[in-house]
């Protein structure tokens, strides 16, 4: 029977080729010389940090990192978790960014109810952070991906492991 799994994995390589060209920028520009901006990638924890010296210069390296990030890899800048500004020593801001691999649970069952409630004839299960959707025709299959690719659009997905 056949069958492909809904993921959403992170191409590390890329994020970290992202990082290094945005740091380059940081390192050339005229108005970051002297400063505290910054951009880091914590691979293990899989959590980027951005420095600056103001909320503005915060916001200039994110307008910086978040087009290189589209750039190396499309929709990746969805998947990162913003979490709030802090003030770090003296007027100096920083703000980190989670970057979400997998599906969590809640998008996985948005992902079966979508499915399930299309009409067409094919099974989805969760099957840990992915989601396997198993069918009788490979016709009702790529259906189903269409389907999916037309309603999330708000976080970045992939379908692999089609299986005939």
């Amino acid at each position: 029977m056949p069958s492909f799994d809904i993921t959403s994995e992170v191409d590390m390589v890329a994020l970290k080729n992202a990082v290094d060209v945005a740091s380059r920028q940081i390192a050339t520009r005229y108005d970051f010389k002297g400063t505290s901006a910054a951009v880091e990638l914590n691979e293990k924890d899989k959590e980027m940090t951005l420095l600056g010296d103001s909320d503005f210069q915060l916001d200039q390296v994110k307008a910086i990192l978040l087009p290189a990030m589209e750039k190396k890899e499309p929709d990746s800048a969805k998947r990162l978790d913003h979490q709030p500004v802090q003030k770090v020593s003296g007027n100096k801001v920083k703000q980190a960014l989670k970057i979400r691999a997998g599906i969590d649970a809640e998008l996985a069952k948005k992902l079966v109810k979508l499915i399930k409630d299309s009409g067409l004839k094919v099974q989805a299960s969760i099957q840990g952070d992915t989601v396997r959707v198993t069918g009788a025709k490979r016709d009702v299959l790529q259906d189903t991906i269409a389907l999916v690719k037309k309603s999330i659009t708000d976080f970045p997905l992939q379908f692999g492991n089609f299986r005939d």
